[in-house]
C-alpha cells in the first residue's frame, strides 16, 4: 500500500488494525470466521445478542483478513472524520468532554482511531493526558467499536431523528384528537342537558296543570253542592207559597162574611201570582229542551273510561321519564371520572340518553296536551248539559246503576293519580298551558242560579200552561163591588200540587 509507505500515521493505524484482526483470529489462520467474531463480540466487547453486529462486520464475507479489515477501514465514514467530527464522537458518543482540548492539541481525527482501539499506554497517558485507567478503558471500547462497526452516531442518529419526528407527530396528533372529541363530547353533553332541562319543564308543567285540576274539580264539587242547597230552597218556596194558598182557600170558604171573602179571595190571587212569576222566571231561564237523566249517567261512565286510558298513557309517559333520567345521571357520573368524557364520546350511550329524553319529552307533551283537552272538553259538556260529570260516584257505581257487566268495562284497582317526577331535571314549549284553558265559569252566581232553574222539572211549566188554558173560562164575581174579579186559578194551583 502506497499510504502506508509515506504516511507515518496510517503506518501506526495499520499496525493498530493487524492488532485487533490478530486479537480477533483465535486459531491464527490469517482469517476471522463469524465464530471468532461472536467470541471476541460476547467476552471483549461484552454484547449479549452480537448478531447485528455479524452482519456489520462481516456482510457476505465470512472470512475477513487482515486486509479486508484494513480496506473497510478506509472506505468507512469514520476514517474521513475531521479533529471537529472526532471531538463530537467523544463528546455524545465516548461523553468524556474534558479530554477534547487533548484531541485538538494532537490533531487526532478520525484515521488516528485504529490506535486508540488497542492498548497504547504511550497514546493514552502520555500524549492525551488520561491518568484515569476507567476513562481510558472505555476510550478504547467505543474506538474499538467505532472501528470495526462504524460510526455510532449514523447508526443512530437517523433513527433516533425519526424516532422524534414520529413520536412528535403522534403526540401532536393525539392531543389534537382528544381535543376534538371533548369538544364534541362538550356539545354533544350540553345538548342532552339542555333537552333535560326541557324534560324538567315539561314535567313541571304536568305537575302545575294537574293542580290546577285538582282545584277546578274543588270549586265544581263546591259549585254542585250551592246547587243542591239552591234545589232545596226553591223546593221550601214553593211548598210554603202552596201551604198559604191552601190557608187562604180554607179561609176564604168558612166565611160568611162576603167583604172578608172577597179579601180572602184577593189574598189568595196574590199568593199564586207570586208563584206564577216565580215559576215563569223559571221558565225563562229554562231551555226548552231537557236532557234525559239518564244521560248524566251514559256521560259520566264516558268520563270514567277516558280516564283510564289516559292514566295507562300517563303511566308510559312516565316509565319513559324514570329511565331518561336513569340514563341522565349515568351520562353525569361517568363525565366526573378521568377518561369519562372519551368514553362517552366514543359510545353510543350519549345518543341512547338523548333519544330517550326526546322521546321522554314528547311523550310528557302529548300528555299534558291530551289532560288539557279534556278538561276543557268535559267543562263544556257541562255547561251544556248542566249535569255534574267530573264529580261522580265512580265507574263501579255507574255499572250498577246502568245495568252493566263490571269485568267488560275492564274494571281494576284505581292507579295512583301522582306523578313519580323529581325536580333534577330538562326544553318543552312554556306556553303548553294556554290561558283560560282552566278558568271555571261556574263561579259566576248568576249562573249558578240559572242552572239551578235549568235543572227544574218540567213542573211548574206544566202548571203555567194549565193556568193560562183554564183561567179565562172561570171567574168569580163579587156581589156587593158588582165587578168581574181576576180568575180563580187556585183551586187549579192546588189540585194540581
Amino acid at each position: 500500500d502506497e499510504l502506508l509507505c509515506h504516511d507515518e500515521n496510517a503506518l501506526l493505524s495499520f499496525e493498530a488494525i493487524r492488532s485487533i484482526h490478530k486479537d480477533m483470529d483465535d486459531d491464527a489462520d490469517g482469517s476471522v470466521d463469524v465464530t471468532e467474531t461472536d467470541g471476541f463480540l460476547r467476552e471483549d466487547l461484552k454484547y449479549q445478542d452480537p448478531k447485528g453486529k455479524h452482519n456489520s462486520f462481516h456482510r457476505a464475507d465470512m472470512l475477513i483478513t487482515v486486509e479486508d479489515m484494513w480496506n473497510s477501514w478506509k472506505a468507512s465514514e469514520v476514517y474521513s472524520w475531521t479533529v471537529e467530527e472526532a471531538e463530537k464522537w467523544l463528546i455524545n458518543c465516548v461523553e468524556l468532554p474534558q479530554y477534547v482540548d487533548s484531541f485538538r492539541k494532537n490533531d487526532i481525527s478520525g484515521k488516528a482511531l485504529p490506535r486508540l482501539a488497542v492498548k497504547n499506554a504511550t497514546l493514552l497517558l502520555s500524549v492525551l493526558k488520561i491518568p484515569d485507567r476507567s476513562h481510558a478503558q472505555k476510550l478504547q471500547l467505543k474506538a474499538l467499536d467505532t472501528v470495526l462497526f462504524g460510526s455510532p452516531m449514523s447508526r443512530h442518529s437517523h433513527l433516533k431523528d425519526l424516532m422524534l419526528v414520529v413520536s412528535i407527530i403522534i403526540g401532536v396528533g393525539g392531543c389534537w384528537f382528544a381535543y376534538i372529541q371533548n369538544r364534541n363530547s362538550r356539545d354533544h353533553v350540553g345538548k342532552m342537558m339542555k333537552d333535560f332541562e326541557g324534560l324538567q319543564r315539561a314535567e313541571q308543567s304536568l305537575l302545575d296543570l294537574q293542580q290546577k285540576l285538582q282545584i277546578a274539580q274543588e270549586e265544581h264539587h263546591t259549585v254542585a253542592e250551592e246547587k243542591v242547597n239552591l234545589e232545596r230552597e226553591m223546593r221550601n218556596e214553593i211548598d210554603a207559597a202552596k201551604q198559604e194558598a191552601q190557608r187562604l182557600r180554607e179561609l176564604r170558604e168558612g166565611t160568611v162574611n162576603e167583604l172578608s171573602r172577597q179579601k180572602y179571595a184577593e189574598q189568595e190571587l196574590e199568593q199564586v201570582r207570586m208563584a206564577l212569576k216565580k215559576a215563569e222566571r223559571e221558565l225563562e231561564l229554562r231551555s226548552g229542551w231537557s236532557p234525559p237523566e239518564a244521560l248524566q249517567k251514559w256521560l259520566q261512565l264516558t268520563h270514567e273510561v277516558e280516564v283510564q286510558y289516559y292514566n295507562i298513557k300517563k303511566q308510559q309517559a312516565e316509565r319513559q321519564l324514570i329511565v331518561a333520567k336513569e340514563g341522565a345521571e349515568k351520562i353525569k357520573k361517568k363525565r366526573g371520572t378521568i377518561f369519562g368524557t372519551f368514553h362517552v364520546a366514543h359510545s353510543s350511550s350519549l345518543d341512547d340518553v338523548d333519544h330517550k329524553i326526546l322521546s321522554a319529552k314528547q311523550a310528557l307533551g302529548e300528555v299534558t296536551a291530551a289532560l288539557r283537552e279534556k278538561l276543557h272538553r268535559w267543562q263544556k259538556i257541562e255547561i251544556l248539559t248542566g249535569f255534574n260529570i267530573v264529580n261522580n260516584p265512580g265507574m263501579s257505581s255507574l255499572a250498577s246503576a246502568l245495568n252493566l257487566d263490571p269485568a267488560f268495562l275492564g274494571i281494576r284497582p284505581a292507579v295512583p293519580q301522582h306523578l313519580l317526577l323529581s325536580n333534577d331535571l330538562d326544553d318543552m314549549d312554556e306556553d303548553i298551558l294556554s290561558p283560560g284553558t282552566l278558568t271555571v265559569p261556574h263561579t259566576s252566581p248568576l249562573w249558578r242560579r240559572s242552572q239551578v232553574c235549568r235543572q227544574q222539572g218540567s213542573l211548574l211549566h206544566a202548571v203555567i200552561r194549565e193556568l193560562k188554558a183554564l183561567g179565562t173560562s172561570h171567574t168569580v164575581c163579587c156581589a156587593h163591588t158588582q165587578h168581574v174579579c181576576r180568575p180563580s186559578i187556585t183551586s187549579l194551583l192546588l189540585i194540581h200540587f
